[in-house]
């Protein structure tokens, strides 16, 4: 059997080739990331191979993000068995070979090809390219929603400049009567200058009705009054954030029907749970992909960092542990998501959730508790294809 590790990079990959005795073949084969450096690994390995079965070929590669993808699916389709190592996993692996503090990328390959050895994880297969395309847009929109945080924390800071007397006098800065104002009047003086009639129409107007005279008069009283620093520059930074975040919010509802287009398409049973959007289904069904990768749901639960740590040295078992937070970031967030919007609206995981409130823990442990019932249902939904069906 022949074992090749790589170690991946941006613009190269390094390889190690040895046998199941031991025999490095290649311990210093670095190809480029390009179609060149691919072939040139193809035809090293089979270099080695006396009958040129490729069979006999097992490829271990560390999860390293998109960096891998292309060469992953070269070497797929030429055939080759490939295994995705933790990252985590293959540091642990290295540093108790050796108590020196070595970490070259060379050693890094040559680690994996030896992890190959006795590694029992099953070999990767990709997954559907609706799956594919699922998790290329939640991960965009993740970034999206991370670049209108930004956004959206530019605005506190200006407002707290110009007008902070504001937010006492409106449910949220951020919403879109609050925005309206600002666009058109973006410092105490326009408001307070502002004819009491145009300033009734930009509220009532933005704000569906709910906002009306009173509201404005009130806020003339605050403007008239207010401590804020308002200058030429600081309006226009205001009102050009405000057509940033308007941009970027109508490009997220752009992605948004995008990802429910594609759910549709799947129509997988998770989303007969009630609770669970097309959002949050899409998250959910990109992270696990393939869910014949786990044979039960403490693998799924640990694969979203759910499960609990566990300390014991000699009489003493902690009672208390943390959740481990290892594995997928993004399915950990949406199951706990999920978690709260399906309790809402099922009543067996709202009366689960009294149940462990009542047993005296706090409300995001009993949650976690929650999310870990729900993780057992997706499996199974997901499992044996069917769908969710209300307890009575």
């Amino acid at each position: 059997m022949i074992y090749v590790g790589i170690d991946v990079a941006k613009d190269k990959h390094d390889c190690c080739i040895i046998d199941s005795d031991g025999v490095i073949y290649h311990d210093s084969l670095r190809i480029s990331n390009s179609h060149e450096g691919f072939e040139k690994l193809y035809s090293s390995i089979l270099s080695v191979l006396p009958n040129k079965d490729i069979s006999n070929v097992k490829i271990g590669l560390e999860s390293t993000g998109h960096y891998s993808t292309n060469l992953q699916n070269f070497l797929y389709a030429k055939g080759f068995k490939l295994s995705i190592l933790n990252p985590l996993a293959t540091s642990l692996f290295r540093k108790a070979q050796t108590l020196r503090k070595t970490k070259t990328d060379k050693t890094d390959a040559l680690v994996i090809a030896k992890m190959l050895f006795s590694d029992d994880t099953k070999s990767y297969s990709p997954v559907s390219y609706q799956i594919q395309e699922l998790k290329s847009l939640t991960r965009h929109r993740y970034r999206l929603i991370g670049y209108r945080s930004k956004l959206k924390v530019s605005i506190t800071r200006l407002i707290d400049i110009i007008f902070p007397e504001l937010p006492k006098y409106v449910w949220s800065i951020h919403q879109s009567s609050s925005y309206s104002l600002l666009s058109e009047l973006p410092g105490p003086k326009d408001i307070a200058n502002c004819h009491l009639t145009k300033l009734t129409n930009i509220l009532s107007k933005a704000s569906r009705g709910k906002y009306g005279k009173c509201k404005a008069i009130a806020l003339k009283e605050a403007a008239s009054t207010s401590i804020g620093t308002s200058t030429r520059s600081l309006s226009f930074e205001l009102q050009q954030t405000i057509r940033l975040i308007q941009s970027v919010q109508s490009e997220i509802d752009a992605l948004d029907l995008q990802i429910k287009e594609v759910v549709t398409e799947i129509n997988s049973p998770i989303m007969s749970i009630p609770g669970i959007s097309y959002t949050l289904a899409a998250i959910i069904l990109a992270e696990i992909g393939d869910i014949a990768r786990f044979t039960e749901p403490a693998k799924l639960l640990a694969f979203a960092g759910l499960d609990p740590s566990t300390y014991q040295s000699g009489k003493y078992t902690a009672s208390h542990t943390p959740m481990v937070k290892r594995g997928s970031t993004y399915l950990r967030w949406a199951i706990l998501i999920a978690s709260r919007t399906v309790s809402m609206r099922d009543s067996t995981f709202a009366e689960y959730l009294s149940k462990k409130q009542a047993e005296g823990k706090h409300y995001y442990v009993a949650m976690s508790h929650v999310a870990k019932k729900l993780i057992r249902v997706i499996f199974h939904l997901l499992k044996t294809n069917t769908t969710f069906v209300p307890q009575m």
